[in-house]
């Protein structure tokens, strides 16, 4: 009989994202049953340095600031480093990152390489999806409706062809950092200039009048799709503080729209799923306009992962409470890892 799995939970990251990337980790590891697993904790500081809890904690590293703790050098992680040793000493990884070097396709290089099985989509998914501007390439050419906009690089001048309010957002971030709802041409410069603080790739996108959902998806070769959610911020858009400030926001399950976009959005949540190759788990975001037409907003391949963030509420809503989902999660990263182990490189 098997003993328990060894399970190191990345958390942190260089990203803007890193503290919501620790309230994520903490919910997943208070939620994971010590009789099936021994868990290690890795935080990734804001400079990339990789922290290890003592003894296989469960705890975060700096969530105990009186408490001893392991570091290692920045990455490239060299051979002796403690990280690299864990690495090689567990069973699955499961990367609570978000945003870039996280959840952009860079750890999953890094585990990869390694060898270790680990949760979520691979690489090219992790990537693709984390760019907002490739990602709408790719499902445009599918066939799957996404929000019109015009993508800004380095040099490019400030310009689109929409009308007012337009968003403004870096093309490889999450949480909407970065992203401002422009109301007008005086406004538009500095929202550029905002968004190309975090990247120098920028979209102007239309703005979209509607009903804002979301929708969880779960699986690998056979994905299932969530209940469908609707956000109603307490805001005027849905912006950081709206995400994450208590009572900045309210998540209506099920969304309260018409049966035939209720069918719609979770038809296409799978499809945007599979077109973009992920794998394990996805929140995709939609809009569903007043005529009912639904468009794909993005995809996140690590989403919020508290216990009372969407994507748990929504799998709850759908008869998987959050320690199962996570159950599952490392099943089926378990699973991608053997198939692929049978393939010749």
């Amino acid at each position: 009989m098997r003993g328990r799995l060894r399970v190191a939970v990345l958390a942190g990251g260089r990203s803007s994202e890193h503290e919501i990337s620790l309230a994520s980790a903490r919910s997943v590891l208070d939620a994971l049953d010590p009789e099936r697993y021994e868990t290690t904790t890795i935080e990734i500081g804001r400079h990339g340095r990789w922290e290890l809890a003592a003894g296989g904690a469960r705890a975060l590293p700096g969530s105990d600031p009186t408490g001893p703790t392991a570091t290692a050098e920045t990455l490239p992680v060299v051979a002796d480093s403690p990280p690299a040793a864990v690495l090689g000493q567990i069973d699955v990884v499961m990367p609570i990152l978000h945003g870039p070097f996280g959840e952009d396709g860079t750890v999953q290089g890094l585990l990869e390489l390694a060898g270790v099985p680990y949760i979520g989509a691979g690489v090219a998914a992790s990537a693709l999806c984390m760019d907002k501007d490739l990602f709408k390439a790719v499902l445009r050419d599918r066939g799957i409706p996404v929000a019109q906009n015009v993508t800004l690089r380095e040099g490019d001048p400030p310009g689109h062809p929409f009308p007012y309010p337009v968003f403004v957002k870096p093309a490889r971030l999450g949480s909407s950092i970065g992203m401002t709802k422009v109301h007008g041409e005086d406004e538009l410069a500095a929202a550029v200039g905002l968004a190309r603080r975090h990247d120098d790739k920028v979209l102007i996108e239309e703005f979209v009048p509607g009903t804002e959902v979301e929708c969880g998806v779960l699986g690998n070769r056979d994905p299932v799709a969530s209940v469908v959610g609707e956000i109603v911020a307490h805001a005027e858009w849905y912006d950081y503080s709206a995400k994450y400030d208590e009572g900045g926001m309210d998540l209506v399950i099920p969304a309260r729209i018409p049966p035939e976009a209720d069918a719609r959005v979770r038809s296409l949540a799978v499809d945007s799923f599979v077109a973009t190759e992920c794998e394990g788990m996805a929140r995709i975001d939609f809009f569903v306009r007043p005529d009912g037409e639904v468009v794909v907003n993005e995809i996140n391949t690590i989403p919020g992962f508290t216990a009372t963030s969407v994507y748990a509420k929504l799998f709850e809503a759908s008869g998987i409470p959050y320690a199962e989902l996570l159950d599952r999660l490392i099943e089926l990263a378990l699973e991608r890892h053997e198939r692929r182990s049978g393939l010749e490189f």
